[in-house]
């Protein structure tokens, strides 16, 4: 099968495209190659390279030409950017999402949406989101995603386009920009760095490993149906605050406690995701990396890739660095 792969010079993105071609995939890499893409997440991936907008019409088609299907992954993501500057999120995640569910009408191309456990809100202790459960996102970011999705499901039912939705966990491993939580604390643990933690540092997130994340996406492209959604959650036994993943980053970095700083909270931080994903484990697909497990391989990874993610803390990074935590960590 030919698939389009948006956003694929980009974290997820990358280990998709990885995986199609290992499995004989024909892959087109779509990508705008902002701050977080990288084509060097591609250099060992059989692929068709276009960079481009998702949001240009003729550059899709173009990108697009003979391909049965197209997972979306291209997006601005991170949810502390949205708050700085929301526009280039409804551009992209909105705009952009709208685009590509023209193409796939037009077209009648097999279109997968990856969204994102945020577009639920908070979840109270003791509850799940599943996924017929009401949209409350809290953030610009969240609430572009939820856009983005509410025109997949209005495109099955007004135009009988064949698309699904993907909503994953918070997502970890190799290659992922540092400006999350994980790839932020190991590499600043790494270089005796401060580790801003918002708050109280209680968030708790269902941390779920890049290559599962991918398989549960791939699992829904083959077999999901159309106008329904899918929940991607690792569903760790033992609910996981962020303080706790700091420690447990401290410990593999052998990085010093005294580099923790409780700095002050972002605005309307969702406090618990927690996602049932029983739905999608209907369909086979199990989660099989423990957090413990993959967390240790990602620091690991970090360790000895220093050559790929130093040049990218410098530039724009150290930029959006200094306008996110100069004043908290002053």
């Amino acid at each position: 099968m030919r698939v389009l792969v948006t956003g694929g010079a980009g974290f997820i993105g990358s280990h998709f495209a990885r995986r199609l071609a290992a499995g004989g995939d024909d892959v087109v890499v779509l990508d705008k190659l902002t701050y977080s893409g990288n084509r060097a997440n591609l250099e060992d991936v059989a692929h068709r390279f276009v960079e481009g907008d998702i949001a240009d019409a003729e550059v899709v088609a173009g990108a697009a030409d003979g391909c049965e299907a197209v997972v979306n992954f291209a997006a601005e993501t991170h949810v502390d950017r949205s708050i700085l500057a929301s526009g280039a999120f409804v551009d992209t995640d909105v705009m952009g999402t709208h685009v590509l569910l023209e193409w796939a009408r037009e077209t009648g191309a097999r279109f997968v949406q990856v969204s994102t456990d945020e577009v639920y809100g908070d979840v109270q202790p003791g509850q799940v989101s599943r996924e017929d459960d009401p949209l409350r996102p809290s953030s610009p970011y969240a609430a572009s995603k939820a856009g983005g999705d509410l025109l997949v499901l209005a495109y099955v039912r007004t135009y009988d386009v064949d698309a699904s939705i993907t909503r994953g966990s918070n997502t970890y491993g190799p290659n992922q920009y540092p400006e999350k939580l994980v790839p932020l604390f190991v590499t600043n643990a790494l270089d005796g760095e401060p580790l801003p933690v918002y708050g109280d540092g209680r968030q708790i997130r269902d941390w779920l490993h890049v290559s599962d994340h991918c398989a549960g996406i791939d699992r829904v492209l083959r077999e999901g149906c159309a106008g329904e959604v899918y929940n991607v959650g690792a569903g760790n036994e033992d609910e996981c605050e962020n303080v706790a993943v700091t420690r447990s980053i401290l410990d593999l970095t052998g990085a010093d406690s005294a580099l923790v700083r409780h700095v002050d909270d972002r605005p309307g931080h969702d406090r618990r995701y927690a996602l049932d994903s029983a739905k999608l484990r209907g369909l086979g697909w199990e989660p099989s990396i423990r957090f413990e497990d993959g967390l240790a391989e990602t620091v690991a990874w970090y360790r000895d890739n220093r050559a790929w993610w130093e040049p990218l803390k410098a530039g724009e990074y150290r930029e959006y660095y200094r306008r996110q935590y100069a004043d908290r960590l002053a």
